[in-house]
């Protein structure tokens, strides 16, 4: 019987990063990814990869491994005594040329401290620029399918978390049309930690399908300036959720993390238009989706 120690967790993390590289490369068929190698002087590091391709305007694909002394003001903030912590896990943001094809996030991570206190956390969601309800069905699906192996209610459970999450309260709007999101998953919900990882290690794996087959439905699809210009409207509200809420970007920048790396989740380009309101057909529509607790996995 394997040993689940943090090693063996983070070598499946590097391996994973690893997969989903090769995976994107083959997708895009002529961007390739640039690594950055990086150090953290508190402790450990990690490897950025960006790709600026054909098909994939930017995307990263980011592991990492940290540890060290936990500042005071992380501690602070998980409700827990300063000690020495290890915080490893892969996190993607992808953002396509085409206008046709979703922004995709995904974080799946581990976290541990000196005094015995674990967790895993992580999740999927997915930020289309124009609604597809087949594509969020199909979305939604793939992921009721991973969290139906870790108990019975936990797509429910975590969809909810994920709507409240990627949410965009100035805007009165979701970040787009959620997936799941989960935090600080350990014993205490009564599932032992081998049976916390299966369930990452499934969320981790189920990136490939679902991001190329709803890749594959759309890249192709004719577009015009109209779309390009909603387009980077809608990378706008990406950044506001971003540098404003997003739990990872704070804490990165509270461990000294490498800013370019906490950063590399930002568009190319955005386009920010005073009072903007939408005006063609999907732009309506996907405005009127991007609302909480729509039943996607039913919809019709």
């Amino acid at each position: 019987m394997d040993i689940l120690t943090s090693q063996v967790i983070i070598e499946w993390f590097k391996n994973l990063q690893n997969k989903i590289c090769s995976a994107l490369e083959h997708l895009d068929g002529l961007g390739k990814f640039h690594q950055d190698k990086w150090t953290r002087p508190e402790g450990g590091g990690g490897r950025t990869r960006i790709i600026q391709g054909e098909h994939i305007e930017k995307g990263g694909v980011n592991f990492s491994a940290v540890h060290g002394d936990m500042p005071e003001v992380v501690a602070k903030e998980l409700g827990l005594p300063a000690n020495e912590f290890l915080a490893t896990g892969v996190s993607i943001v992808l953002h396509p040329s085409s206008p046709m094809v979703p922004i995709i996030h995904m974080n799946v991570r581990y976290f541990e401290t000196k005094h015995g206190h674990w967790w895993f956390g992580g999740g999927i969601d997915l930020t289309p620029h124009i609604i597809y309800e087949d594509d969020t069905q199909f979305f939604h699906q793939g992921l009721k399918d991973a969290c139906d192996t870790f108990y019975d209610g936990a797509y429910q459970e975590y969809k909810e978390r994920a709507d409240n999450y990627f949410y965009i309260p100035h805007r009165s709007e979701t970040r787009g049309v959620g997936g799941i999101f989960f935090d600080r998953i350990n014993s205490d919900i009564g599932h032992d930690k081998s049976q916390c990882w299966k369930f990452v290690q499934a969320v981790g794996s189920s990136f490939l399908p679902l991001y190329s087959e709803i890749f594959n439905r759309r890249y192709t699809m004719p577009h015009d300036a109209n779309h390009k210009q909603w387009q980077l409207v809608r990378r706008g509200r990406y950044v506001e959720f971003n540098l404003v809420y997003d739990k990872g970007t704070k804490f990165g920048l509270q461990t000294n993390g490498r800013i370019e790396s906490i950063l590399m989740s930002l568009p190319p380009q955005v386009e920010y238009h005073y009072n903007y309101a939408a005006q063609r057909e999907y732009e309506v529509n996907t405005q009127n989706l991007l609302k909480k607790d729509i039943d996607w996995v039913n919809y019709r």
